[in-house]
């Protein structure tokens, strides 16, 4: 059974404009920031106001405040980033970012209580997607259950880093919460930090098995550009999975996959062949927040997909999907499923 979002809040995701109100300047920000955006914003399209620009990968915790009161850390997580949800609201000011998918950090583990706390503060700016526990008992199953139809989350993350050991997402447990998701029209976001090859196979047999249940690839599956002439095996295998129709993939975390600095413009060929396979609504733009600032500041991130768009070049709608029209429509689709 799928779970009814507000037909409130989901337009408000298409239509929330950015606060006018000037906000803190932000910290540990790039020098050359303001420059290379300048150059940027005058040269490059942005996405049409009428639909927003909805940011698919993010994360917030606790401040250190907030831990030692009400929201503790996971052992042996502690952050070494600031990443509290006014610090978010800042940065999503100045960018003109209206609405986001906060993905539950590893650092609060399956703590969402911090995650949870900023959904029900925030419904015109936030859905959420939740961790997934894969633990033997099966009891992850009965928490997925309850985050979404309890605390309204929309989509589960498959960190196939925290299956207990030499266990693959595709084990029994994997496969149970994957068809829960589906069940509960909610996307199974997965992150393959350690390269899309290894878990490929993985990827390919659950959706094979459950091709009701949608899938948001992190990050391009973490691939990479092609170097020194090399193509880059992980990318064309990213590119073959755009044959399973429940596939997405996030143009996002750029920082983490380029070869070079700001504004990573040589994503622009992986950018354009994967629009080529996927078609341009099955791919949405994440920044990766609070990883991102120190890289190139949260603004940064926006403009960086401005810039590589404008490189290929891609057309004004192309962009407008990526940028949020993907996200939004798929959301909105997705709650409104019987």
């Amino acid at each position: 059974m799928a779970v009814t979002l507000s037909a409130l809040r989901l337009c408000s995701f298409l239509s929330y404009g950015a606060s006018s109100r000037k906000p803190p300047s932000l910290i540990r920000r790039m020098a050359s920031e303001k420059a290379i955006g300048a150059s940027i914003s005058a040269s490059s399209p942005s996405p049409p106001p009428s639909f927003g620009t909805f940011d698919s990968h993010l994360h917030v915790w606790a401040s250190p405040e907030e831990a030692s009161r009400e929201f503790p850390y996971h052992p042996g997580q502690e952050p070494t980033l600031p990443g509290h949800v006014d610090f978010l609201l800042e940065c999503m000011a100045e960018a003109g970012v209206d609405g986001a998918l906060i993905v539950q950090p590893i650092i609060h583990m399956f703590d969402h209580s911090y995650v949870t706390n900023a959904l029900k503060k925030y419904p015109s700016k936030f859905i959420g997607c939740c961790l997934a526990n894969p633990a033997d008992n099966g009891r992850g199953i009965a928490h997925l259950e309850h985050l979404v139809l309890k605390d309204g989350y929309r989509a589960v993350r498959f960190n196939p880093y925290i299956w207990p050991s030499g266990q693959k997402m595709t084990n029994e447990i994997g496969k149970a919460l994957f068809s829960k998701a589906g069940e509960l029209g909610v996307p199974v976001g997965i992150m393959c930090m350690k390269g899309l090859g290894l878990h490929v196979s993985e990827i390919e047999e659950l959706c094979t098995a459950f091709p009701s249940t949608v899938v948001l690839l992190d990050h391009l599956g973490f691939t990479k550009p092609d170097e020194n002439g090399k193509e880059n095996v992980g990318f064309s295998e990213l590119l073959k999975l755009s044959r399973f129709p429940q596939i997405y993939v996030k143009f996002s975390a750029l920082f983490r996959l380029s070869r070079r600095l700001f504004p990573y413009e040589d994503m622009s060929a992986l950018l354009s062949r994967a629009v080529s396979s996927f078609g341009a609504d099955r791919i949405m733009w994440g920044s990766d927040f609070p990883f991102v600032v120190p890289e190139c500041g949260y603004k940064g991130a926006k403009q960086a997909v401005a810039a590589i768009a404008g490189q290929i070049p891609l057309p004004s709608s192309d962009l407008e999907w990526i940028m949020g029209r993907t996200a939004t429509r798929l959301f909105r689709d997705l709650s409104a499923a019987p």
